[in-house]
Parts: structure tokens; C-alpha cells; sequence
């Protein structure tokens, strides 16, 4: 089976020896579904990360695509999350299995990212993918919450003394406290994307601008403008100043409170910068900065001082 040394490093290092095993037998598991949805190999996609994913044909010759995971609860709850979505604001789901890690997915052509598009477009196409997405939690749902993730920053000061110079416990605070102001004011929880910035918004010529690769987490959606917002920033020549741009942008294009916002978003980028480290992720730096300007961006409009 053809994939990247840098694929196999991931999938062992998220996984271990489950992994290893998993890779061992990837050819057999794909050639099983192959033939099991009487599909045809095209090729695998070039951004791997910890799935296997390829281009597939049906027996019409219509294009789909055909991803296979370790089977585990968060392969589970992305099927659960892409079947309650139905297509609406993000890829369908044609068929799965996850007992043993695999799903069929619509193919999103030409499938262009919004990395491609001016920033200040950007705006507009992410605020209507957002709101295309906005789904209250069904009854007995079994999603992660945001609440959920947020015990990593528990986790994180227990193994992290605050002598160590990273995050400073001040920030780790700041997060948990903004995090509960957000959830204890919120008008409900909902299903969130979890993951929706630039290269998960795809352009289809059949649906225009559309969603791949939910996490599917329960919380208030003003929690799922994060990913966006800290994404391909620090290529920009003045990041700090796109950052404040896309805060104001997607505020009036979205009529979301700002001060609202940026509290949320101190709480994910310190949950954001907190996995990195975790993860020995040297972006973790950028995201913690991202934080501390929310911050600052904060200070002039303070409404609870």
C-alpha cells in the first residue's frame, strides 16, 4: 500500500503498537473494501494525516472517497457526527462501517481549499459554511463536549509545574474561566464541527463552499470560530494584525459579540497551545501567542472590568 514514511511515523505515534498493526494490515483492508462496495482504486490523496484516504470509482465511474481508520470511539463519533450533518454544510456519508474503520464519503470537486482565497473573502465563505453547519445535539447523542477537552488543561498543570516557563498558569486560569463564563451563558449547546479552518472548507462546484472532517463535539458554537481564526496566520507578513482583522470581520459578518468571542477563542488556543506541547508540536508557541493577543484585543472593549 502506498503511503509516506511520514504517515506511518504519525499513525505509530499517535497509536503505538495498535498502529504498527493497523499499518500491517492496511493493503488487505482496503482491497477488502474495494471489492466488499464494488469500488475501484484511483489513488491516495496527498495530505494524509492519521487516516488512510484514497480516490475511488463506484461502477458507474462516479468518484468517491474511501477513508479507513483505526476503528475507535473518535473514528465512531465522525460518523455519527457526518450522518446527523446529512450533507448539510458538510460532505455526506454514503455508507460505513465502523465497527472495522471505514466509510464512503461523497468527493468533494475540484475540492479547492480556502487557502486559495483572498483573505478577506475567506470571511464570508467560512461565516456561511459556519452557519450552514449549526445543529442541536440529539437526544442521547454520544459526542465529546468541549467541556470534555478542557480537562486536558487540568491535566496539563498536573504534570507541568508553573516554574517550567511555557504556559503560564495565569493564561491556564484565564482559559478555564472563560471557558465557563462561555458555557454558563450560552443559549444551548450544539454540535460542533471542532476542527473548521482552511483546509477543511472545500470548494464542491455542486454545493459551493462545504465542510470535511468533523470532530463532532457538543458546546456553544461561538467555541468553533477558533480553528479559523489562529490558521494560516503566521505566514502572513503582520500576523497579529490579521488575526485583530478576522476577529472584526467575522464579527459584523456574523453579528457575534465581540467580547464574547475573543474569550472563547483565549480558551481554545491555551486548550490548542496545551495539546501541542503534548504533542512535542512546535507550533504551540504560535498558538499561545494567538492567545495573549486575543487578550490584548480584548483590554480597550472590556464590558466586565
Amino acid at each position: 500500500m502506498e503511503y509516506t514514511d511520514q504517515f506511518s511515523q504519525k499513525v505509530i505515534g499517535a497509536f503505538g503498537a495498535i498502529g504498527e498493526k493497523w499499518l500491517e494490515e492496511l493493503d488487505s483492508i482496503v482491497q477488502n473494501y474495494i471489492k466488499k462496495w464494488n469500488l475501484t482504486f484511483v489513488a491516495p490523496v496527498d495530505n494524509l494525516s492519521y487516516n488512510y484516504v484514497v480516490k475511488v470509482k463506484d461502477a458507474e465511474d462516479n468518484p468517491f472517497i474511501l477513508k479507513i481508520g483505526i476503528p475507535n470511539y473518535d473514528f465512531s463519533n465522525e460518523i455519527r457526527t457526518l450522518e446527523t450533518y446529512g450533507g448539510k454544510g458538510c460532505v455526506a456519508i454514503i455508507k460505513s462501517d465502523a465497527e472495522n474503520g471505514a466509510m464512503l464519503l461523497e468527493h468533494i470537486l475540484p475540492g479547492t481549499m480556502l487557502t486559495k482565497v483572498e483573505e478577506l473573502n475567506s470571511i464570508s465563505h467560512f461565516a456561511k459554511v459556519w452557519s450552514a453547519l449549526r445543529q442541536s445535539v440529539k437526544k442521547n447523542a454520544n459526542h465529546p463536549s468541549i467541556g470534555n477537552w478542557m480537562e486536558s488543561l487540568d491535566r496539563f498543570q498536573a504534570t507541568n509545574p508553573t516554574n517550567q516557563g511555557l504556559i503560564s498558569d495565569d493564561f491556564i486560569c484565564l482559559a478555564k474561566t472563560y471557558f465557563m463564563e462561555i458555557t454558563n451563558s450560552s443559549k444551548g449547546s450544539e454540535l460542533l464541527h471542532g476542527d473548521l479552518h482552511h483546509e477543511n472548507i472545500l470548494y464542491s462546484d455542486t454545493h459551493g463552499w462545504i465542510a470535511i472532517d468533523p470532530k463532532g463535539v457538543t458546546g456553544d458554537p461561538y467555541f468553533d470560530t477558533t480553528s479559523f481564526l489562529i490558521n494560516q496566520l503566521f505566514n502572513k507578513p503582520n500576523p497579529k494584525k490579521v488575526l485583530e482583522q478576522r476577529v472584526n470581520l467575522l464579527c459584523d459578518e456574523m453579528q457575534m459579540d465581540k467580547n464574547r468571542l475573543l474569550k472563547a477563542a483565549i480558551a481554545m488556543s491555551i486548550l490548542y497551545a496545551c495539546w501541542g506541547i503534548d504533542d512535542n508540536n512546535s507550533d504551540w508557541k504560535n498558538t499561545y501567542l494567538c492567545a495573549q493577543w486575543f487578550e490584548e484585543f480584548r483590554s480597550p472593549n472590556l464590558l466586565d472590568s
